[in-house]
């Protein structure tokens, strides 16, 4: 297996500086990707302008997103995708969310938690059709398209689409319709036992998935957390604490539990947003240097 790390940007990387320091920080630490995640009530960037600018400000460096597809307009989400695909030159990674399920994301979604899962179900299927240029007419929960070719194409022919998630059903719909799995806030053997689930799903539906397309999200603290940042986290996320390696050795050993069960793409992410990203890539670099072929 290929293993392959990208590292996943903060909130404060919003700054043209710290974008512009961590972009060009990747080329010289030999980091796989950029990944900017979607959050709309957070303090991050919108991924696709982001990604857009880190496209022009660097020509090598893969884009990679984990963004909402519920409440989304389908067809525009295609045509977004398509047009920063055929702009990187074929660069995008693309992994599509349910989204969080506590306030105020909850509501900022529109769309309950308990209807996300059927929105996926149909509107994937539409985002495939429209980036492989056949004429899509469909009305749904997804939304209504008379005729429609989709302008332009996606220069990746098929354009991936990764799928997170945990849950049964998230699990089953990634066999079922996905090229691959990034999940977060699991555990190495949590991860294993997705990855057979998944397998079963994807064989039922007569398909499956690439060895090289299972993935883990992962988040990691320099040090200890304060009181304060570790009650915020614990509150939105029961087992955030347990979840998080702290040091970059540990980091380095979660990373490798999860390739021992077959997991070989990984995007990680500070908790704590660090001063200088040149700083941070260039030591994460060395503690997970060799991992990468």
């Amino acid at each position: 297996m290929k293993i392959r790390i990208g590292i996943g940007a903060s909130a404060a990387s919003s700054a043209p500086e710290s974008m512009a320091e961590l972009v060009g920080a990747l080329d010289d630490t030999g980091f796989d990707s950029l990944w900017l995640s979607e959050v709309l009530t957070g303090q991050g960037i919108d991924p696709l302008v982001g990604l857009a600018w880190a496209a022009a400000s660097n020509p090598r460096v893969k884009l990679g997103t984990t963004m909402l597809l519920p409440g989304r307009n389908v067809l525009r989400l295609a045509k977004q995708l398509a047009s920063l695909d055929v702009l990187s030159r074929g660069r995008l990674l693309v992994t599509l969310v349910p989204g969080l399920t506590y306030p105020p994301e909850r509501e900022a979604i529109g769309l309950e938690p308990k209807l996300r899962g059927a929105f996926i179900d149909e509107a994937l299927p539409l985002l495939r059709r429209l980036w492989a240029g056949e004429t899509v007419t469909h009305e749904g929960a997804a939304g209504i398209l008379r005729e429609v070719t989709l302008a332009p194409l996606p220069l990746q022919q098929p354009l991936e689409v990764w799928l997170g998630g945990t849950a049964p059903a998230a699990l089953e719909r990634c066999g079922r319709l996905s090229d691959g799995w990034l999940p977060s806030a699991c555990t190495p053997e949590e991860a294993a036992a997705g990855q057979i689930v998944i397998d079963e799903a994807a064989a039922k539906a007569g398909r499956s998935i690439s060895r090289e397309h299972f993935g883990a999200s992962l988040s990691y603290a320099r040090e200890a957390l304060d009181p304060e940042t570790a009650r915020r986290m614990s509150a939105r996320r029961p087992r955030a604490l347990e979840l998080t390696p702290v040091g970059l050795p540990a980091l380095r050993e979660q990373i490798e539990r999860f390739v021992a069960v077959g997991f070989s793409k990984f995007v990680v992410r500070p908790l704590t947003p660090p001063v200088s990203w040149r700083a941070e890539l260039e030591l994460l670099a060395r503690a997970v240097g060799g991992l990468q072929t």
